[in-house]
């Protein structure tokens, strides 16, 4: 016969397990869409609810003050997703409206911080409107901020204002080829991120010759994001494709793609603020092993091509260019990061590679910060870790998502938008807790890696099995429960 002190101390960690399980099948609720491709594979932890498709090219999302997804329909304009919440973490769009039409619109989107004034870009310019969010409408004529922007290649212009210093506006430009030789003059405005007073304007800006330049050698800065609490500018970089060095082929894992850090906007100095980042000239090792002639780590920068007197690793050191604050895997093509409010987390969207015999990226992956820094050293190859990826990588590019903006809603809960599929999916917590909450301040909310078992998916058997499970032992536990209170009593 058990004592009673042990029946005890078991009916209460038999309720502990029910909330948990009850948490979990809180996260759960029968999806109405489904996926083309097999069913995202789920970090522990997490779920990944696809809730928008038969969009047009989505690239850059944002949510407006009264909770509507806006979202850039590349080549089409911005639509407004009017998110519907039915409980339990699911979520669903109940109706779409046209904001914008405007086929030049590809990529950047940004609102004020009173969610009056709404901005775009296009290859060309950044516009701005008024903007209602009670009637989803822009209540104004486009007004043109930046223009002589356009080029080839590397179109997408990213926008950021950031909260640390109002009033600016910071805008991405990369690269017009593969190695685009007019990058290595300043002057050209080419691979590069500026800011841009909108307080004190009289005319458009020209791209070229006007603002605050806080980092060139940027091959294309994509993603760009402000680090909440110092109000560091950090973007990520998709780096160059086929590369050879010393008459070698090292394209496969070289080189990396970059987390870079370009300072501040508030008038904190940092010695990275307007300087050269290497690019067309000088890269970061994913792989050192693979280069010839280097002896550098991970994250240490290389020359490119044949090395001689003018062009050689010495040009790439720390006086002469600045290096990564994180390297990734080489193509894995990272489009946006985006930090969560405490500034314990930036989550990274990866593309994925066209440039490689085995595919890599298409995935979200989240990076652990403290105090205004990623928690790994430079050189790290771990850094990033996967939350949700893709099956099957073999598939892509045609048949699996590609992850390309971020946004967060006033819950907490993370959304994300993929351009090839022309879908939004939310990123959610199955603990109920909100995605915003992960981070370097919330043990156990950055798990090892993603797991296909473990994840709650787009109307797969995985989902279905997932929410059998929770239901019978939650069965169990409260069979189990009610016979060991019948003998305590």
């Amino acid at each position: 016969m058990y004592s009673r002190p042990v029946i005890i101390t078991a009916l209460t960690a038999l309720v502990a397990q029910a909330a948990a399980q009850s948490s979990i099948a809180a996260a759960s609720c029968s999806p109405t869409l489904t996926a083309s491709y097999a069913a995202p594979s789920v970090a522990e932890g997490y779920v990944a609810r696809l809730i928008a498709q038969n969009l047009t090219t989505p690239r850059g999302i944002i949510f407006d003050s009264q909770g509507t997804l806006l979202v850039v329909e590349q080549s089409s304009g911005i639509v407004a997703l009017n998110i519907v919440d039915s409980g339990k973490g699911c979520l669903s769009v109940g109706s779409r409206k046209t904001v914008i039409n405007d086929t030049t619109l590809n990529h950047g989107i940004a609102l004020s911080s009173n969610g009056s004034t709404l901005y775009a870009s296009s290859s060309e310019a950044v516009y701005s409107w008024d903007y209602s969010a009670q009637s989803q409408t822009n209540t104004s004529a486009p007004r043109v901020l930046v223009t002589n922007m356009t080029g080839s290649d590397h179109t997408t212009r990213t926008l950021l204002l950031p909260q640390h210093a109002p009033g600016l506006l910071v805008v991405t430009r990369g690269s017009t080829s593969n190695l685009d030789a007019e990058a290595e003059d300043i002057n050209t405005g080419h691979s590069q991120v500026k800011a841009f007073n909108l307080n004190n304007m009289t005319r458009p800006y020209d791209f070229n010759a006007d603002g605050l330049l806080l980092g060139w050698g940027l091959r294309n800065e994509v993603g760009i994001d402000e680090e909440p609490i110092t109000g560091g500018i950090y973007g990520v970089e998709n780096s160059v494709d086929e590369m050879t060095r010393q008459g070698q082929d090292i394209h496969q894992d070289n080189p990396g793609e970059e987390m870079n850090f370009l300072g501040y906007l508030n008038g904190t100095a940092s010695p990275n603020q307007g300087r050269n980042f290497g690019y067309p000239d000088c890269y970061s090792a994913w792989k050192p092993s693979d280069v010839p002639d280097f002896n550098g780590t991970v994250g240490t920068q290389f020359a490119i091509g044949d090395l001689n007197n003018t062009l050689n690793d010495t040009t790439c050191d720390a006086a002469n260019r600045v290096a990564p604050r994180l390297t990734f895997q080489a193509h894995m093509a990272p489009l946006d990061i985006l930090f969560n409010t405490a500034g314990t987390a930036a989550w990274v969207t990866f593309h994925g590679s066209w440039d490689r015999t085995d595919p890599v990226g298409y995935k979200l992956s989240v990076i652990e910060f403290a105090n205004g820094q990623p928690v790994e050293p430079a050189n790290s190859s771990t850094a990033a870790v996967d939350i949700v990826t893709n099956a099957d990588n073999s598939k892509c590019p045609g048949g699996c998502f590609r992850p390309v903006g971020l946004a967060w809603d006033k819950s907490g809960r993370l959304f994300m938008s993929s351009d090839a599929t022309g879908e939004v999916y939310a990123i959610l917590r199955n603990d109920d807790n909100s995605t915003a909450s992960v981070g370097s301040n919330a043990t156990g909310t950055i798990p090892a890696q993603a797991s296909g078992s473990s994840g709650i998916g787009t109307g797969s058997s995985a989902s279905a099995s997932s929410q059998s499970l929770a239901s019978t032992t939650g069965v169990s536990a409260i069979a189990l429960f009610v016979a060991l209170l019948a003998l305590v009593v």
